[in-house]
């Protein structure tokens, strides 16, 4: 018997906060709107952390990723925990998407697939070549170092020929550990910013342009980024229902994020698919579309309820 039709997943921070700032405030929000629209449809909702101890994951007929944004700090336990609930639940994303979209490898899929992304060079774990050398053979002055498992800018750093150096200690770390990715610095995500595109079941629904402090280069809020609505191009909406459809299987939900690079062409910065920020309290009306989606999903499973 399923006592639940679908467990939203979020972290230990945000399922039991200590404190409660505008960050928090955002995240349990923007959870409420989903919970809301899901029950709205009749579907019996609970929200959770991933790795609560105590629940019984067989006993919901789905689990709904929201805001799992601390799954790359313990990765090899979120990894052992994902293959437990495949076998018990339905996953939302796939389990097959989930996994596939956790390592930016994917990128590589996409472009193949006619997706246009930035030059990208992955190093492999256990390259032993030091970050001037592959700076040399790349011949790129300026880059933006990451890991390919990372989420939140963790590990982001960008690099000159004045500074390599500095990070060569840090790289050889990290390389030992997991595989990073090396692209040329866009001068144009300084200056216009990056495009969130929303898109749910192939639909696109809204969309938010993120912009980096002053002085910085990462978007993200966590780093004092900022967020405005943003009305995007038919050019912007295809690109954005293009890369979706490019995946081996149309995503209930996707983020789509978008630039514009050095050439100034549309370019694919990362296609979000496990737990994206999707700023439903910018436009709520994705929710619903969301839910129906859910719900339309779930109506399809063969188990019984």
């Amino acid at each position: 018997m399923k006592t639940y039709d679908v467990v939203i997943l979020t972290d230990q921070k945000h399922a039991y906060p200590k404190s409660v700032d505008d960050y928090t405030k955002n995240v349990i929000a923007e959870d409420a709107l989903v919970m809301n629209a899901l029950g709205k449809l009749g579907l019996k909702t609970i929200r959770l952390a991933w790795n609560d101890p105590d629940f019984d994951w067989s006993t919901t007929r789905s689990v709904l990723f929201r805001t799992t944004w601390d799954y790359f700090d313990d990765f090899a336990k979120f990894s052992e925990w994902l293959n437990y609930i495949a076998k018990v639940t339905t996953l939302i994303n796939s389990e097959r998407l989930i996994r596939w979209n956790i390592d930016k490898h994917y990128l590589q899929h996409l472009n193949i697939n006619g997706v246009h992304i930035a030059q990208t060079l992955f190093v492999e774990q256990g390259n032993s070549k030091t970050l001037k050398t592959l700076h040399h053979e790349t011949g790129w002055n300026e880059t933006v170092l990451k890991p390919c498992v990372s989420g939140a800018a963790r590990h982001t750093y960008r690099l000159n020929t004045e500074n390599i150096a500095d990070h060569e200690a840090i790289f050889k770390s990290l390389i030992a550990q997991e595989a990073m990715m090396l692209q040329p610095f866009q001068h144009k995500i300084v200056t216009e910013g990056e495009v969130s595109m929303m898109v749910f079941n192939g639909i696109f629904t809204h969309a938010i342009l993120k912009r980096a402090k002053t002085g910085d280069f990462r978007v993200q809020d966590d780093f004092g980024g900022s967020i405005q609505d943003y009305t995007p191009t038919d050019k912007e909406i295809e690109f954005a229902i293009n890369t979706v459809n490019a995946c081996n299987e149309l995503p209930i939900y996707a983020r789509v994020d978008i630039f514009n690079d050095n050439n100034g062409n549309i370019t694919l910065a990362e296609l979000e698919l496990v737990e994206p920020e999707l700023w439903f309290r910018n436009h709520p009306q994705a929710a619903l579309i969301l839910a129906e989606a859910v719900k339309e999903k779930i109506s399809t499973l063969s188990f019984h309820t």
